[in-house]
């Protein structure tokens, strides 16, 4: 498993860690807002109009409303990354990662105007009766780019793993855990079992469950979160201000909390951002698709309320809770994930300003760091080292009251080796405290308000709904592009092994899950966005001569 993160982090390296990433997904954005001239600003009030059901008409081809077209694809959008993906960025970043998902949504409302259009103009009825669309049908019909609708079906398929059905399956295992201590196995066991009984009903059942569940689970989270947010009321203008003010030097160190460079944090806050709304990446077209009209400009409209509301608006909730509570730069009792320990050589504390220098410089990939992997030998005494000459960072942080232990509970003596920072015994449980990210953090933040301990439930429960209903939306997403690469008989096969990985990730290393997500994400990211721009001058006349349309309507 540790070689596999370590290629998983390699590749991400290459793709969406890469410096040229964030500019190409935002450059798209940018050049669709100004050629499009603002769309997300000018046609945000008709958005809402459609959306309400003005402009349905029932005898439209499609399978489903644009309401349960929306709330469909919400569902799969508003999941872990609204609850562990912005903790992840604000622990990777600090605050001004948060400014930078903000500007990813606000330039993906319309790229996700942009996609949906074209891909609902592209759409086809299959073989079953039902509706099928998404980048791959305009890259095929309107492009007659038929290598790249396949690439970009697979990265799909690919993608419905490693961003709809591994993270939110992992999420929800974790914050289980952590809050009522069931067994991960248990949960992933029990999730798998009634995703099946879901998604075997099609679209329809899938659309029915998203339209009751996606209002009902954002009533909850937003009650529990506003909770914290009255509470330490008084930070949250001071949060707002470290958002602004970090954006462009980037997050300083604060607590635990080595700090970010504004490169990492710039990196950082745009990929979780696209993880999160998921505009550009292709995802909420397939589910667009199915919607009742002959306007495919109308139910681009519908999308681009889809990165305002997850971001802007939730995501923007959830960061307000992790920063006004303070609990991102504090560190919190856990046990350590292998993937994010790292032994270095030298002895480091995070109170001596040169050592946190140092510390920031490794962290952040700084040229010329001092900092190098510890290999050797540390003896180790009922759990506890008596040796020195190295530093524990677990998670980004100087882990303190370290304690290492063989399986669950016994305290580990001997001589522990250590090889290029990490330790050569596999069955060593490592436990003390440190900064903490993902789902455990916000968990944690949600106690520090109005309702105590109580609020870690508010979380566990938003997040089961969000993260399920994320992986049912995607199982749709996944089965759509198998029906375009091998046909409708493809269908059930993917679903079972679909199940099968949901049940999976459960147990699995929460790093590794996050490290096959950011990679898969990019890999369908980048053929959609590249099929967008070559249509553009076809976007534009699309959307021209609805809006024309509905100016004659109005006279």
């Amino acid at each position: 498993m540790e070689g596999l993160f370590n290629f998983l982090t390699s590749v991400d390296g290459m793709l969406g860690g890469a410096d040229w990433f964030p500019f190409v997904l935002l450059g798209v954005g940018l050049f669709f807002t100004i050629y499009l001239k603002f769309p997300q600003i000018r046609f945000f009030k008709h958005a809402w109009m459609v959306v309400t059901g003005k402009f349905d008409h029932n005898d439209d081809p499609g399978d489903t409303t644009h309401f349960r077209a929306l709330t469909t694809a919400l569902s799969g959008t508003v999941g872990t990354g609204n609850i562990s993906g912005v903790a992840f960025a604000i622990f990777l970043g600090g605050p001004a990662a948060l400014f930078w998902m903000w500007a990813t949504a606000f330039l993906g409302m319309t790229t996700k105007f942009v996609e949906v259009t074209l891909s609902h103009k592209y759409r086809v009825k299959t073989e079953d009766g039902t509706m099928a669309g998404g980048p791959m049908y305009f890259m095929d019909r309107g492009l007659n780019m038929k290598w790249l609708a396949v690439a970009f079906a697979i990265a799909t398929v690919i993608c419905s793993f490693g961003t709809g059905n591994l993270p939110q399956s992992n999420g929800i295992a974790t914050s289980i855990e952590a809050t009522f201590g069931i067994d991960p196995m248990i949960v992933g066991g029990v999730l798998a079992v009634l995703l099946a009984l879901v998604i075997l009903g099609g679209i329809q059942r899938i659309a029915a469950f998203t339209a009751r569940v996606v209002p009902l689970m954002a009533v909850i989270y937003l009650i529990g979160a506003l909770a914290v947010i009255f509470a330490n009321i008084e930070n949250v203008v001071p949060s707002f201000m470290a958002v602004i003010s970090d954006a462009f030097t980037g997050s300083a160190a604060a607590g635990g909390f080595l700090g970010a460079s504004l490169a990492y944090a710039f990196n950082r806050g745009v990929n979780r951002g696209l993880f999160s709304n998921e505009a550009g990446q292709g995802s909420a077209p397939i589910a667009h698709a199915a919607a009742k009209t002959t306007e495919p400009a109308s139910e681009g409209m519908v999308s681009l309320l889809e990165p305002f509301i997850d971001t802007i608006i939730i995501c923007t909730i959830t960061g307000l809770v992790i920063l006004s509570s303070g609990v991102w730069k504090e560190k919190h009792e856990n046990v350590f994930d292998r993937s994010d320990m790292i032994f270095v050589a030298g002895e480091y504390s995070d109170t001596v300003d040169a050592d946190k220098q140092a510390l920031y410089n490794y962290l952040n990939g700084v040229s010329g760091s001092e900092l190098e992997n510890y290999t050797g030998a540390i003896t180790v005494v009922n759990g506890t080292a008596v040796t020195g000459g190295y530093t524990l960072i677990n998670a980004r942080s100087v882990a303190e009251d370290v304690q290492f232990l063989v399986g669950s509970e016994d305290p580990f003596s001997g001589t522990l080796q250590i090889k290029n920072g990490k330790p050569v015994k596999e069955n060593l449980m490592v436990k003390g405290k440190s900064l903490v990210h993902s789902a455990p953090l916000t968990t944690i933040a949600f106690t520090r308000g109005w309702f105590g301990d109580f609020g870690q439930y508010i979380v566990s429960i938003g997040l089961l709904l969000f993260a399920f209903s994320t992986a049912i939306a995607w199982s749709y997403y996944g089965d759509r592009a198998m029906t375009y690469l091998l046909g409708p008989r493809s269908i059930m096969p993917y679903r079972v092994i679909y199940v099968a990985g949901f049940f999976w990730a459960s147990f699995s290393d929460t790093t590794l899950v996050w490290a096959l997500s950011a990679v898969a994400i990019v890999v369908m990211t980048l053929p959609n966005l590249f099929g967008i721009v070559l249509l553009s001058k076809e976007m534009k006349e699309t959307m021209d001569h609805y809006w024309q349309r509905v100016k004659e309507s109005e006279k």
